[in-house]
């Protein structure tokens, strides 16, 4: 019987990996696919409606997202078909666009480079946010030469709104109370258990941003539209602007329903070609200079992405990012690095484990520019600090240079609900993190105690790091949040711009020319689903049976490259607080 059970839990172990195997196959190969040729006359078209992200998913098994475009790719694919004969323009659709501020400063930057090439460059819309939301749409559909929108559309220029819930007197209610401490006043992530709205500093905080983005979006209307920047902002204090209304304010070029915009934009022979189409269609420059990408995205954590094969959330894991520096700080053909960062914050050691690494690769020669997508904030700022130099768009939200810590004690709740505990211990201070206690006088003390040291070591790096005296970074820090044209004035940032400027510091700092191409290669390299299993089977993750079938269970994953075709498609926290944007 023994025998048998063995036999049995060996069989199961060897499905369980084929299932595994079966999944990263069919994952790894939709995005490793041959991909499908390309017309000799094409206009390029993005469906912006389906998403912008900084990177897709880390996790190995971790299916692709079918739709969607990855940022670096569409400022890659942009710059390459402006100097590409067979594009004859762009057109994008404007669908309630899933993207940040700093995204679409990114994109109406590309869009202006591709503009030079004097191709067509048309903005389409069903509907830019009649309904609501409709402000960062239209702000980025300003930046292309044309825009056309269906007849019974409309424009929701109305303005930006930044709200977020507070939970005080509902955890009142409860009888669950909130122990937090922040440092300092600026540090509003807490506020939302301890207060029932904003505190004066969180409301000046979020005021600034709000005032940020109306006056970038208001100029940047104007400048693209060429209309004075009164009549822009008397429009947005009117819109929502039905089709007709938004065509007189010269806000829009053109009223057309998508089936008459796609016969114009074709009526040369042109045929409509996906920009992810487009760049599955790489072209190597013989003598590019490599320099490392780095992307450092969500929520600031311990541990490695690996820990999840099939995430589909992205964490900025400290474990993979000191693997990714070390890897590409030992790589002879790398020159330089390049971290783009998309972070809230989250966990100081982690953060601090994250600066160390960059440290240790810019001791080792390679010079490391840090670039700033929607938010790099808190933890998110602590990497980039590191760096050689900081590049941020106007409309990220960065800063908030402060931590916080505490927990909800849910001893009256407990009481409330006729639920009871009871314990054992040895150490007095053994339960100080458990919910079922309220801090003690001496545990709070030590609380506050931490966050003084995290607060020190956070300030003392930035100062050294941004060449700030501690009188400056008190100015700057105590957990303000900045819009990054803001933080540049206030020496958090060095440049405003994305990618393209970020790419003109790394070549100053390698030493290399101007003009040099660049080949951003990831780091760390990414394992196909046979290295991933087979790591996991050494390092014990995975059953003993099913490590002991590895050998048969390698057999048959040396056939995933024969298989591939078959699958091939075309196609403590240092945080700030979330809040709701439009």
């Amino acid at each position: 019987m023994r025998l048998l059970g063995r036999v049995i839990v060996v069989v199961l172990a060897v499905i369980g990996g084929f299932v595994l195997l079966s999944a990263g196959i069919v994952a790894w190969s939709a995005s490793h696919g041959k991909p499908t040729p390309l017309p000799g006359k094409m206009m390029l078209s993005l469906d912006l409606g389906q998403g912008v992200f900084e990177a897709r998913p880390n996790g190995p098994f971790a299916f692709p997202r079918r739709r969607g475009y990855v940022l670096k790719d569409v400022v890659e694919a942009l710059d390459r078909a402006s100097r590409d004969a067979r594009v004859t323009g762009v057109v994008a659709r404007l669908d309630a666009p899933a993207i940040g501020m700093a995204q679409a400063q990114e994109l109406r930057d590309a869009i202006a480079a591709f503009r030079h090439s004097g191709k067509k460059v048309v903005a389409y819309s069903t509907d830019l946010g009649g309904f609501g939301g409709g402000s960062l749409a239209y702000y980025l559909a300003s930046g292309f030469h044309d825009i056309w929108l269906q007849p019974s559309g409309e424009v929701g220029l109305t303005g930006y709104r930044a709200e977020s819930p507070f939970i005080k007197n509902l955890l009142a209610l409860l009888d669950i109370k909130a122990e937090f401490a922040g440092r300092y006043e600026y540090k509003n992530a807490i506020d939302i258990f301890t207060h029932d709205k904003f505190s004066k500093e969180g409301r000046e905080s979020m005021q600034l941003l709000i005032d940020s983005w109306t006056r970038q979006s208001i100029e940047g209307i104007a400048l693209a539209r060429g209309i004075p920047p009164a009549d822009v902002r008397a429009a947005m204090d009117r819109a929502p602007l039905l089709a007709d209304e938004a065509l007189q304010a010269k806000l829009i070029d053109r009223l057309a329903y998508w089936d008459e915009a796609e016969k114009d934009l074709t009526s040369d022979g042109s045929k409509l070609i996906d920009l992810n189409q487009y760049q599955a269609h790489p072209h190597a420059e013989p003598n590019a200079v490599k320099v490392a990408l780095i992307t450092g995205i969500g929520e600031v954590q311990q541990g490695d992405d690996e820990d999840n094969l099939f995430a589909q959330e992205d964490r900025m894991s400290s474990r993979r990012l000191e693997k990714a520096f070390k890897d590409a700080a030992a790589d002879p053909e790398i020159k330089a690095i390049l971290f783009r960062i998309d972070s809230p914050g989250g966990d100081y050691v982690a953060a601090d484990a994250i600066w160390r690494a960059v440290q240790i690769a810019r001791a080792a020669g390679k010079p490391v520019v840090a670039s700033m997508g929607d938010v790099a904030a808190s933890g998110g700022y602590f990497g980039a600090m590191a760096a050689d130099r900081i590049v941020a768009q106007p409309g990220t939200i960065t800063g908030s240079i402060g931590v916080f810590a505490g927990k909800m004690a849910l001893v009256d709740f407990w009481k409330k609900i006729g639920v009871t505990w009871d314990e054992v211990h040895q150490g007095k201070n053994s339960g100080m993190w458990s919910p079922n206690q309220q801090f003690s006088p001496g545990q709070w003390d030590r609380l506050n105690a931490m966050l003084d040291h995290v607060y020190a070591d956070f300030t003392t790096k930035a100062e050294t790091a941004r060449h700030l005296s501690p009188d400056a970074m008190d100015k700057v820090a105590r957990g303000r949040v900045w819009p990054g044209d803001e933080a540049k004035r206030v020496g958090l940032v060095d440049e405003l711009g994305g990618y393209p400027e970020a790419l003109v510091l790394l070549r100053q700092l390698a030493k290399q020319p101007t003009q040099m191409p660049i080949q951003l290669v990831p780091f760390p390299r990414e394992k196909t689903p046979f290295e991933l299993l087979m790591d996991l089977a050494k390092s014990g993750q995975l059953s003993d049976d099913m490590a002991s079938e590895g050998a048969a269970l390698g057999k048959v994953l040396r056939l995933v490259k024969v298989l591939a075709p078959l699958t091939e498609t075309s196609g403590v926290k240092a945080k700030m607080q979330a809040v709701v944007t439009r």
